[in-house]
């Protein structure tokens, strides 16, 4: 698609101009996000911009009233977030604006995004093609009490920075992309878990702060079994908390734990792509990884 860029926009009767995420004061994003209802902290905008790069929108006095965010992995790839604008700007074309401005920074790149209902015009009006929806489970979490826990095929421990190699590969093989990066800073700032086979790392869960709790994401396994029994640990450190799951399963023994974890869905968005569809879209065997939980809707 060719996009004719412009590097200020006029809306009604002021204008806005373009200024790298970097150079913004946090709390200045944070009451962005707090405008349209998400749950970002200071911080989780923080890790964001250590993360990945974006821009904001800035109107003649300074105030930020948009903001969009990518997230490159190697040169062919990257996912799409944090693309807000104010509501009083929401029907006046400038999260195309700003979506055009990625654009220009990234061509070529094979996008994914995960789009809230308002947003999904926009992003298909850019050639984004929907691919699967995901559910944002959540709630004040507790360990389910019905029923045995059934006794996990390995064992189970806490993982460490000598585990992030087997995390990256484990990932990559899941989602369909090598995310060296960003895993390795998900490692710095969380509380993981993996399953063991022998001495081959099999599933794994991460889980950090995150909004008004913590976020288990990603979560990586062969299946529903494993999947539950990385959750679970992650489950009853956080009992009686706030805690958050965004998964693309609507069925099956995972999506049942979530529910009786306490942790129902509150909402949906929906992953959109632009090019080609990763391995976690694409049907393989029952021995290969998936990807059980994203590291968040805006990271995927």
């Amino acid at each position: 698609m060719k996009l004719k860029l412009s590097g200020s926009l006029k809306i009604d009767a002021f204008s806005m101009r373009i200024a790298d995420i970097e150079g913004v004061e946090l709390d200045r994003l944070h009451a962005l996000s707090l405008s349209v209802g998400w749950p970002h902290r200071a911080e989780d905008w923080q890790f964001l911009r250590e993360t990945g790069q974006g821009f904001v929108a800035l109107d003649e006095i300074g105030r930020v009233l948009g903001s969009a965010m990518w997230f490159g992995h190697g040169a062919g790839f990257a996912t799409v977030g944090m693309v807000i604008t104010s509501p009083r700007l929401q029907t006046q074309g400038a999260a195309q604006w700003l979506m055009k401005r990625v654009f220009d920074r990234i061509p070529g790149r094979d996008l994914r995004l995960n789009a809230t209902r308002a947003a999904r015009r926009l992003y298909l009006s850019l050639d984004f093609q929907p691919e699967k929806t995901v559910y944002q489970c959540q709630g004040v979490a507790r360990v389910p009490a019905t029923g045995r826990p059934a006794e996990p095929r390995g064992d189970i421990r806490t993982l460490d920075t000598s585990d992030i190699p087997s995390a990256i590969a484990l990932d990559a093989a899941g989602f369909g992309v090598r995310r060296t990066a960003l895993i390795e800073k998900l490692f710095a700032h969380s509380v993981g878990y993996g399953l063991f086979k022998g001495n081959q790392l099999s599933a794994f869960a991460l889980c950090r702060p995150f909004g008004r709790g913590h976020v288990v994401g990603p979560v990586v396994a062969e299946n529903d079994a494993d999947a539950v029994a990385i959750l679970r640990p992650h489950v009853a450190d956080h009992s009686g908390s706030f805690l958050r799951v965004d998964t693309h399963m609507a069925n099956g023994e995972f999506a049942a734990f979530l529910s009786h974890a306490a942790m129902p869905v509150f909402d949906t968005v929906l992953t959109m792509s632009l090019g080609k569809r990763l391995a976690d879209f694409v049907a393989g065997g029952p021995s290969v990884p998936k990807a059980y939980a994203l590291a968040s809707q805006t990271l995927g």
